[in-house]
């Protein structure tokens, strides 16, 4: 990226939220900066949005004495956060293109501890989230939703959430709302479908805000017309109601696959008689939810008792109307290598 020539610098679109710092008034929103060009301590003339050749902020009260009040300095190679009398707090010494969001950062002269913490997001968080481009994904325990799933979130992009492990994270997070969850989730029944979709609904706002990402994979959903009621809740029935793709697998193969990941998983419903009463739930209420997308014209049915690749090569194709090409074209990571049974497991320690 050059310094020199700013039209050769891509818009500063992105939004930073600064929480937690030892001087209260540091804390807020910061937007990109429209600070008028200008020669920084190193020599460097700026350009709208950027500061040294980096991206920069400005509080979005306006109510720093410095523009930008967020920058990186080339003379000390670091990214800085100013106080409201334009004083520097807090620093961060690194090559980073954009200001860390993964370390703690270093308490300057003027600062007072803690150190804040930042957020990066891709959409002005006072804005509406972008709506997100969903595809249902269903099929029985052990049908390989997992593994395709996080198969298209390596190689091609998506954003892979699985209802039934965020409905274990909230477990595992306590709270009244899923006390006997565990039991409930074990004997085979389903999760509320309003703390289902509530879940899924905010983490695809989060994902999008701090990743960019609008394709999503959603894992096991929907598994009921409950599901279906909660989805039109949150959307709205006037939402066009997303594709779904179906992995057909038959029952022995499940088991099998079930039984062989259970010596690794960990899970509590990894077991014979846990996946039969899964399977049944599933049959009784998922099934019919296939077939009603089928009626709407909106089911794509994949047979994952096939191999890895082939299964994998289907699901790209039915995902590729909205996936990046360039992503699309990407040689395969050696996890997804290993996913795909290309390349052996590295070997656990005894």
């Amino acid at each position: 990226m050059s310094m020199d020539n700013p039209n050769e610098l891509k818009p500063n679109t992105y939004f930073i939220e600064v929480s937690g710092a030892g001087i209260p008034e540091v804390d807020g929103l910061f937007v990109p900066s429209v600070a008028p060009p200008a020669k920084s301590e190193s020599g460097t003339v700026s350009s709208v949005g950027y500061w040294n050749g980096r991206m920069a902020w400005d509080r979005a009260d306006g109510k720093s004495e410095r523009s930008p009040a967020l920058s990186y300095s080339n003379t000390y190679r670091s990214w800085r956060i100013c106080r409201l009398d334009g004083h520097l707090a807090y620093d961060m010494t690194c090559e980073d293109d954009l200001p860390p969001t993964d370390r703690e950062w270093h308490v300057y002269k003027k600062g007072v501890a803690p150190a804040p913490s930042l957020v990066l997001h891709h959409y002005d968080p006072r804005e509406p989230c972008p709506e997100p481009n969903v595809v249902f994904v269903l099929g029985g325990p052990g049908a390989g939703k997992g593994t395709m799933c996080e198969l298209a979130e390596l190689q091609l992009n998506w954003a892979h959430l699985s209802s039934g492990e965020l409905i274990r994270a909230q477990y595992e997070a306590g709270g009244d709302a899923i006390k006997g969850m565990e039991a409930h989730l074990a004997a085979g029944n389903l999760a509320p479908s309003d703390m289902v979709v509530t879940l899924l609904k905010n983490a695809m706002e989060r994902i999008t805000r701090t990743t960019g990402k609008t394709n999503f994979l959603l894992d096991g959903f929907p598994r009921s017309s409950e599901n279906i009621e909660a989805w039109y809740a949150a959307f709205g029935r006037d939402a066009e109601l997303p594709k779904m793709l179906y992995f057909e697998c038959p029952y022995p193969e499940l088991e099998k696959r079930i039984l062989g990941r259970a010596k690794y998983s960990g899970r509590s419903d990894d077991n014979v008689e846990s996946l039969k009463l899964r399977y049944d739930t599933f049959k009784a209420k998922s099934l019919p939810m296939v077939e009603h997308f089928k009626a709407l014209g909106k089911c794509i049915e994949v047979d994952t008792s096939r191999d890895r690749p082939t299964v994998y090569d289907l699901v790209a194709k039915e995902l590729a109307e909205h996936t990046d090409q360039d992503c699309a074209a990407k040689p395969l990571t050696e996890r997804a290598e290993m996913l795909l049974g290309l390349r052996p497991y590295p070997k656990r320690d005894a």
